[in-house]
């Protein structure tokens, strides 16, 4: 197909079904479904993805769906979208080239593309000729950010199922991440579609849930949660979950080795049960490294994920149980005041069961626990307010432990909330925390943070 035919010029003046022109800037960015076009639509700068009309199985039909995802609007966190804004009345380019296309706002300057933190580099292009491109390294700044992102991601998808849609092509080209932060954009809406429906999207290879490789299924919020579960083992060990040592003795994966290894015959590298196709070192040495480095349960949800839910759709992960995991796995995240060294605390030394020492200088470390969970304390520990109220909110921070500036090894509790909490010491004091005030910690020290949801430091 000559692609080059549906390509604009820069000042074309494409018609907006909502009414008005988009006019064309540069090219952004070419894929395998269509380009990327800068473009001014009623004084804003959006993002214009531009359709190859002959890529497209069921052009009307999808056309229709893209109109019909631009009048419900992104779902609830929508912030986490780009989601489509507007959709062009058909144009012929040159003349006699009928496509369409949509505007979506622009990615989030800073950020980087996932597919770049799971390569962790690539190759910026020279400024100009005659001079080599230049190695760009991607690596998240902190195992805080790591998993914040991670429950970003299963955040987004769990409100868009709960809308009652499925992404239906979930791969690493979809999102842009705050390396800083943690923060998460979904991008490439355009597929997204009611539960159950399909308009000649298949899914993405590696991604795919093995009943759409072998052509039995089409893609829904089930094969969604196997694809978002091939996104979250890439986040975290940068490896493809099915490829091992089996995947590599097909020296071509030919279509008919990618039917048997993703399809029909898929094998987790850590299956515990079946042990043919586990990493390769010199290959996969990703995978090798950083699986022994994530606290038990982490991995047993993996396990769980590549060995019941490659058989039975129904037995994957649904994101609220990722949810769980990931926000443990975040209050598991320690930071030793003696050395620095950041880790998961599981993975510390256990003096005694709520005590974790720090291999590396000794350094004892207590904790704190609230709800269903028990989290180290150090200098600098942010809880959010899915810790200290009954709500789904993982971003917004409601408390921080802090050193007292004069007294190196007292920590305090900070109220960052808009609530006042209750302190009830262990000498029988009680203390009201207002919002912006602190109190130190003690041994037993217990809060009441409202709403029923309390905690209590252990020595």
């Amino acid at each position: 197909m000559n692609e080059d035919k549906y390509r604009l010029k820069t000042g074309e003046r494409i018609p907006m079904e909502a009414g008005g022109e988009a006019v064309v800037g540069k090219e952004l960015g070419a894929g395998g479904q269509g380009v990327v076009y800068l473009v001014k639509y009623q004084g804003n700068d959006y993002a214009l993805k531009w359709y190859f009309f002959d890529k497209l199985k069921h052009p009307e039909e999808f056309r229709g769906n893209l109109i019909q995802n631009v009048a419900d609007g992104a779902p609830e966190g929508s912030r986490k979208f780009l989601w489509p804004q507007f959709v062009t009345k058909y144009y012929m380019v040159n003349g006699n080239t009928k496509t369409f296309g949509y505007l979506m706002d622009l990615a989030p300057q800073g950020y980087t593309e996932f597919d770049d933190l799971y390569m962790g580099y690539h190759w910026k292009k020279p400024a100009q000729k005659g001079q080599n491109a230049i190695k760009v390294v991607h690596k998240f700044e902190s195992l805080d950010a790591q998993v914040t992102a991670a429950i970003n991601i299963v955040k987004a998808f769990r409100s868009l199922h709960r809308a009652g849609k499925s992404y239906q092509d979930l791969n690493g080209g979809g999102f842009f991440i705050d390396t800083k932060t943690g923060d998460v954009v979904v991008c490439d809406c355009d597929n997204v579609a009611p539960d159950g429906e399909n308009f000649g999207i298949g899914g993405f290879p590696g991604y795919m849930a093995p009943e759409i490789v072998r052509g039995v299924a089409k893609p829904d919020v089930l094969t969604d949660r196997h694809s978002l579960a091939v996104v979250l083992f890439r986040l975290f060990f940068r490896a493809d979950p099915l490829e091992g040592k089996k995947v590599l003795q097909s020296v071509v994966l030919t279509e008919a080795k990618e039917l048997q290894h993703y399809g029909t015959e898929p094998v987790f590298i850590y299956d515990p049960k079946v042990n043919t196709n586990r990493p390769v070192r010199g290959v996969h040495d990703n995978a090798i490294r950083l699986w022994p480095m994530f606290p038990a349960y982490l991995r047993n949800i993996f396990i769980q994920a590549f060995t019941d839910g490659l058989k039975d759709p129904g037995k994957r992960i649904i994101e609220k149980k990722w949810q769980e995991i990931l926000i443990r796995l975040r209050s598991d995240i320690i930071h030793c005041p003696g050395c620095g060294k950041v880790t998961y605390s599981t993975l510390f030394h256990h003096v005694e069961h709520y005590v974790c020492k720090c291999k590396t200088c000794g350094t004892n470390i207590y904790t704190l626990q609230i709800k269903d969970m028990v989290t180290p304390l150090y200098p600098g520990l942010k809880l959010y307010r899915c810790y200290t109220e009954n709500a789904e909110d993982y971003e917004t921070v409601t408390g921080e432990i802090i050193e007292n500036k004069n007294k190196k090894g007292l920590f305090g509790i900070k109220n960052l909330s808009k609530h006042t909490w209750k302190a009830a010491f262990p000498n029988g004091e009680l203390r009201e925390i207002r919002p912006g005030a602190g109190a130190p910690i003690w041994k037993g020290l217990k809060i009441d943070f409202g709403d029923n949801v309390k905690a209590r430091v252990l020595w």
